[in-house]
């Protein structure tokens, strides 16, 4: 490790073309609840760290969210070590609070986040990790990427045939319905997203939501006893029942790993009460206008995709993707690329990994493993009050090793 100390704690020295080269012990890419989890840990073993987000300010990404969105989970799950959720346990926080909340969280801690910096490359150089971000070159032991699955919006290639005249927009780009023509909306993917926007969107038009049905809890999460149920599946099904290391939640994950899950707060009896007619899923364009399957043709003024993501990790060039584009790993331990790792992927360890819950969870694991490899003291028990997970290597992988 360099000696040499810049002011943001990084050592620094000079590449071969004269350009200064940070230099870190870790460097964590994202700055949401998994990137600022994996920071509240590696602020407690002595290494010198950095976060790097590509957004303003912290929690934007949160902000951007359409704008009557409510977590799906309640404020007594949704806070991370050593800072509660401020609001009553069984509220269901805003997507605002939760931005302010996580700006909040990472000032509490003075984690060292660097906000408005976009990772355009991570590679190996000399043995170490490098981090390519305009013109700044990043060089670290290890590196963690704190990013969800969820980072490049999804839509059919078809869409590009749609009459102009239709307004289309993906879910990450939807934030109400003043955005939208008069005239009926279809919302594409039946998920929790598709489901509320579509419930929103019917109080001023019709609507049609397509897709595959996801399931639903067949309980209300704000009700007497929905609270009651609902700790039972977040807090034991969810976190506990269904993960790598049980023989359900092994059977259940390549299939949650390609779809949505289990509708959380609207039912289909609401959607059928506001008038929400479900449809199949849309599969091409006839004449401008969308088809579904069986070949039924909407007539539509304005489209909402609801069809998901691309993983969005192009950017990474290094030999760890499987067949799909997804990355190999071990809870989070990238399988081929030591010192590599990742938080905040769907059913990473558990069906809770892309929860706030679950990803905190995730992140004192992988903080662990970081601590083992710079040969640092573990880190403190987590303040939460979950028993530890399974350290990654006493974990059996020959069964789960890759995310898929």
């Amino acid at each position: 490790m360099s000696k040499e100390r810049g002011a943001s704690g990084a050592g620094a020295s000079h590449d071969s073309r004269g350009g200064a080269v940070e230099r870190y012990d870790v460097v964590v890419i994202g700055a949401g609840q998994a990137g600022l989890s994996v920071g509240y840990h590696l602020s407690r073993l002595g290494l010198r760290f950095v976060i790097l987000d590509a957004e303003r300010r912290v929690g934007d990404v949160w902000r951007k969210r359409w704008d009557s969105l409510r977590l799906f989970t309640p404020a007594r799950y949704d806070g991370l070590d050593g800072m509660p959720f401020p609001a009553p346990p069984d509220a269901f926080p805003t997507k605002d609070e939760m931005a302010d909340y996580l700006e909040a969280y990472a000032a509490r801690f003075a984690l060292p986040v660097q906000c408005g910096v976009a990772v355009d490359r991570l590679s190996r150089r000399a043995g170490r990790y490098l981090v390519e971000a305009g013109a700044r070159e990043l060089e670290a032991d290890q590196v963690v990427v704190a990013m969800a699955n969820y980072q490049r919006p999804r839509i059919p290639d078809f869409a590009r045939a749609i009459d102009p005249r239709i307004v289309q927009l993906h879910a990450a780009e939807y934030t109400g319905p003043s955005q939208l023509r008069a005239g009926g909306v279809l919302v594409a993917g039946a998920g929790n997203s598709g489901a509320e926007i579509a419930l929103e969107l019917s109080r001023g038009r019709r609507a049609w939501l397509s897709g595959r049905a996801t399931g639903h809890l067949p309980f209300r999460v704000d009700g007497r006893w929905g609270r009651l149920l609902a700790r039972l599946v977040i807090r034991v099904v969810f976190h506990y029942l269904l993960t790598v290391e049980t023989f359900i939640g092994r059977r259940i994950r390549p299939k949650m790993l390609h779809r949505g899950g289990p509708l959380i707060r609207v039912k289909p009896r609401d959607l059928l009460a506001a008038g929400v007619e479900r449809v199949p899923r849309v599969v091409d364009v006839r004449d401008g206008k969308p088809v579904l399957e069986g070949g039924r043709v909407l007539d539509v003024a304005n489209i909402v995709w609801c069809t998901g993501f691309h993983p969005g990790f192009s950017w990474i060039n290094l030999p760890i993707f499987d067949s799909d584009g997804a990355p190999r790993h071990e809870a989070g331990v990238a399988s081929d690329s030591p010192g590599l790792y990742f938080v905040g992927l769907h059913f990473l360890y558990s069906m809770s990994s892309s929860m706030i819950h679950g990803a905190g969870r995730d992140a004192a694991r992988v903080a662990a493993e970081i601590a083992v490899r710079a040969r640092v003291p573990r880190p403190a028990p987590s303040t939460q009050e979950d028993p530890p997970c399974p350290h990654p290597s006493s974990v059996k992988s020959s069964r789960w090793s890759s995310s898929r």
